[in-house]
């Protein structure tokens, strides 16, 4: 699915745009469902907390800001189960993470109009911890993104730098997982805009955030991780949980045991 081209601008830089990969007609039937799954199942709240917040957002735009989201969508939707275990999607997969690639979980992320959430700098290596960085995260666009609406940003390169201790605590207690504000701004980053139907992939040590939806639309995408089965996780979000063989086989490690079937 990919170009030697493109394996090589993910390796160097830690992320990589691919464009229409999913059909105006896919795009559609997912679009309708997302709305579906926002009315019905999904949670809009502040979301991330921290002293970021007001580093990012005035006081007023602060209180109002909020992130409509919910996990594993692929629990709730057939279209988004054929899509994020598609075939065409498994073979970006395969081509960066290699033969084997298992999928791990969907996450919905919507930025509601007008003060939509913006996220600070991080790696999402805090949120599901593994072993290495045989991890990509994937993001589905169901809208156009820019810099208005809060497109993805990355700091170029960063992946190279491993996992990075965040901030989970301050005077105030303990908040989202996030880099110093003071030390990785936005600004340095490198804004990667997308069409509905693309996909923006990065590597789970890619250090990335967005800035706030100012429109007056949601803008709405999914994002998808996929590991190496034989990449180990340590912490965090599906710990324990076996995923979906998406491409190749689950290879036993030494003394692995089959999976329970008993509760």
């Amino acid at each position: 699915m990919l170009t030697q081209i493109q394996v090589a601008f993910y390796l160097d830089h830690g992320y990589l745009h691919v464009p229409e990969v999913f059909t105006p007609v896919e795009v559609d039937e997912l679009s309708v469902e997302m709305n579906r799954l926002m009315a019905e199942w999904a949670t809009t709240n502040q979301g991330w907390t921290g002293p970021w917040r007001k580093a990012y957002m005035d006081a007023a735009t602060e209180q109002k800001s909020k992130l409509t989201a919910m996990h594993d969508l692929h629990f709730y939707s057939a279209p988004w189960m054929r899509a994020i275990t598609s075939p065409k999607v498994a073979a970006i997969m395969a081509d960066l993470l290699g033969p084997n690639v298992e999928l791990h979980h969907s996450t919905m992320h919507v930025k509601p109009p007008s003060t939509g959430h913006p996220f600070p700098m991080h790696q999402d290596d805090p949120f599901y911890t593994h072993e290495n960085g045989e991890y990509i995260d994937v993001l589905v666009h169901l809208d156009d993104t820019f810099h208005a609406n809060g497109e993805i940003r990355f700091l170029d390169g960063s992946h190279k730098l491993g996992a990075i201790k965040h901030v989970t605590e301050t005077e105030q207690g303990r908040c989202s997982p996030h880099l110093p504000f003071e030390d990785y701004a936005l600004e340095s980053t490198v804004p990667v805009s997308a069409k509905k139907g693309d996909l923006v992939l990065f590597s789970i040590y890619t250090i990335h955030g967005s800035y706030i939806n100012t429109t007056d639309k949601a803008r709405r995408l999914v994002r998808v991780g996929y590991r190496n089965p034989a990449n180990k996780q340590l912490a965090g979000q599906s710990l324990g949980r076996p995923g979906l063989i998406v491409a190749g086989y689950r290879e036993r490690q030494d003394g692995q045991l089959p999976f329970a079937v008993e509760a």
